[in-house]
């Protein structure tokens, strides 16, 4: 399922919990896809604490807590990293991520957790839901195969990959437009989980989060081009390395992207990576426009550019990403209709 998806599932699921209707949530994918970043953008979106516990570095008395003598009787000492009220908050989320990694006894000690919401005399509070995150067994990853009886107390959704939410998120989080474009351009490299180059030895391979490390490079190495090609392929591989800082490297010959957002005249580029590029970093500015007074000018003109574009592809690309970072507004903009009506038989039958 797309991660735009399951993001509103997830909030759904996290309201529920209020209700009484909430179901705990498996969340299955290889590494590197973001499935615990779902996660904590669910919380940042309701102001709500993660607890994270790693059950794959635990032991069962872990989770169960220590036993201890009171007169005649034994009680149970309650582990201090479990959700409670008064310390932690009314509502939250208790997030297991790798638990398909965690062994089957620490495993079965999470049954009554996450099905019955207690641990002996511990009650997990009622406003807090319950997400979990593992990998399949066929990723590479230290995997156990997940016993039905812990299967049966999730709902399961797999984490797909989608390049548009993706890109979504890149643009809201500040990721180097230059890695967006090269995604647009090539985007079959955004994930390449391949199996063999991994068990052959090659440890870094393309995926979302790899995509986040290269961003990083690209604002430590962008200055010094002799390693910049070396921290980009230690961040996603060989092959997607290689081809990502020849693209950099022909960043040097896109337009005055300032006299596009200003309305001067600007010669579109022939070549297509060159094109992908200036969508990339027009969206970007598009969003950056956001509140402050010249932002319907540097829309209009930037709609006016997206016509411009020989593929009429690259323009609606442009656009839908501008529309998912701005929203509503962008309607309003005069400029919208008239670029609407180049592209209106493209969006109705293509």
């Amino acid at each position: 399922m797309r991660p735009a998806q399951l993001a509103r599932i997830l909030d759904r699921e996290f309201e529920s919990a209020a209700d009484g209707h909430h179901t705990p949530v498996m969340l299955w994918g290889p590494p590197g896809v973001g499935k615990s970043q779902l996660v904590a953008q669910v919380a940042a979106r309701h102001g709500v604490p993660v607890i994270d516990l790693r059950l794959s570095q635990m032991e069962p008395s872990d989770l169960r807590g220590i036993p201890f003598r009171v007169e005649n009787r034994v009680e149970w000492a309650v582990p201090t990293m479990l959700p409670e009220e008064g310390r932690h908050g009314p509502a939250g989320i208790l997030f297991l991520d790798e638990i398909t990694s965690a062994p089957p006894a620490v495993s079965a000690a999470a049954y009554q957790l996450i099905l019955d919401r207690r641990l002996g005399e511990y009650r997990l509070p009622p406003r807090w839901a319950i997400f979990a995150a593992g990998n399949r067994q066929g990723d590479r990853g230290v995997t156990y195969a997940m016993p039905a009886p812990l299967a049966n107390r999730f709902t399961h959704f797999e984490v797909d990959v989608h390049l548009d939410d993706w890109a979504a998120w890149a643009y809201e989080n500040g990721i180097d437009e230059r890695i967006i474009a090269f995604l647009r351009f090539k985007p079959e490299r955004l994930f390449d989980f391949d199996l063999e180059k991994n068990a052959a030895g090659e440890m870094a391979f393309p995926s979302p989060r790899a995509w986040e490390f290269a961003h990083r490079a690209l604002q430590k190495f962008g200055d010094r081009p002799e390693l910049l090609g070396g921290a980009l392929v230690a961040c996603v591989g060989q092959a997607a390395g290689l081809e990502c800082a020849a693209f950099l490297d022909s960043l040097t010959r896109l337009p005055d992207l300032d006299a596009i957002c200003a309305g001067a005249p600007a010669q579109m580029p022939g070549e297509l990576d060159l094109q992908y590029a200036v969508a990339a970093a027009l969206a970007g500015r598009a969003l950056r426009a956001r509140g402050t007074p010249e932002a319907a000018r540097v829309w209009g003109h930037i709609l006016e550019y997206a016509q411009a574009f020989p593929q009429r592809e690259l323009g609606v690309m442009l656009v839908s990403d501008m529309q998912r970072g701005i929203g509503a507004a962008l309607f309003s903009v005069p400029q919208f209709a008239a670029w609407a009506q180049t592209v209106g038989d493209l969006l109705l039958y293509d």
